[in-house]
């Protein structure tokens, strides 16, 4: 058994409008020292996955089944007790944006001291040298000064780094990262993600980047999950999803993703239309009224949900197009009008 995986996870909400299917069925393994990156455009559950596996929709409204398996311990049907003396100290999470996760009241130290000793029974002045080292580690200069500041005296690069050492504080063995480069500059995203690269070398933990930049997981992904209306549409290695992509939805993100590697010479190919809503998910494909080759499935696209298929080497693709179809629409439609724009 992997160190996590899910099995067929389904977290729905309630609401006076209808049932939000956020997650719908998404299943996947991820081992220690490997990374998965979660790719899709907002509103596809990326978010949601992962506060499902910390357990954080546990107590609330969310009708969650399926199952989340941590280093043999099966999450879903365990206690919202157990489960927070599991956080931090076996799974942590970088959180989207660091200034609203920061308590503003407190300084960046105190709460990485709280978060070391919920976990490990150590005095205050033990947990502060920690504290500092955490800080040192990540790159923050000065760290027995700057730990006693707080999150508002930070720059953006400072707080995701300070929120990155709060979540290693307890040397977690899988760590989340949600947008973890959003609203950086892009030296400053560089050298976050080769902090992340660095750290779980270090660590040897399994890390999940959630993620709407292809860029990102492109840089530090080992396997790539794209999501695409709760439900899991491409699965595969970094390799595949960018060198041998089946699914017309991961084709759009590639499209819509700038090179840098070359001079442009037409628009980026933005995917046409939005996000379908989790609450009146389109019969069939989710994604056929967005796509442009919903007429090679015979009607199908608009009867049928595709199941998710393997094509090799546990490439996994959720498409009625036959695999014979989908090679040849990239490889003569998709693959030439990336390369020339």
């Amino acid at each position: 058994m992997s160190f996590l995986e899910l099995k067929d996870l389904r977290i729905h909400f309630p609401t006076d409008d209808g049932l939000v299917k956020s997650v719908d069925g998404l299943s996947f393994a991820l081992d220690r020292g490997k990374t998965l990156g979660i790719v899709g455009e907002s509103g596809s559950g990326k978010s949601v996955t992962s506060l499902g596996i910390l357990g954080l929709h546990k107590g609330g409204r969310a009708r969650i089944s399926g199952e989340i398996w941590l280093d043999g311990e099966e999450l879903v049907g365990a206690s919202q007790e157990h489960v927070r003396t599991l956080r931090g100290k076996k799974m942590a999470m970088i959180f989207q944006d660091p200034l609203s996760a920061m308590h503003p009241f407190y300084t960046v130290g105190t709460q990485i001291i709280e978060a070391y000793r919920i976990h490990n029974d150590v005095s205050k002045k033990v947990a502060r040298k920690h504290a500092i080292d955490m800080l040192g580690r990540v790159g923050i200069p000065q760290p027995d000064r700057r730990v006693d500041s707080y999150p508002h005296e930070f720059s953006g690069g400072m707080r995701q780094r300070a929120m990155i050492a709060m979540a290693l504080s307890c040397d977690p063995e899988l760590l989340i990262a949600d947008e973890p480069t959003t609203a950086l500059d892009v030296t400053v995203q560089a050298q976050i993600l080769d902090l992340m690269r660095d750290l779980q070398r270090d660590f040897n933990a399994a890390l999940i980047i959630i993620t709407h930049d292809l860029g990102v997981v492109a840089e530090l992904s080992d396997d790539i999950l794209v999501m695409y209306g709760g439900k899991c549409v491409e699965y595969g290695t970094t390799g595949d999803i960018f060198e041998r992509p089946e699914h017309p939805y991961t084709w759009g993100l590639l499209g819509s993703m700038p090179r840098l590697d070359r001079e442009p010479t037409e628009r980026l190919l933005p995917i046409k239309g939005s996000p379908p809503s989790l609450i009146n998910v389109p019969a069939g494909c989710a994604f056929h009224p967005r796509c442009a080759f919903e007429g090679r499935t015979n009607g199908r696209a608009t009867t049928e949900v595709p199941e998710l298929r393997e094509t090799e080497g546990g490439h996994l693709v959720r498409c009625h197009m036959p695999r014979d179809v989908r090679r040849a629409i990239w490889e003569n439609e998709i693959k030439p009008t990336l390369e020339a724009s």
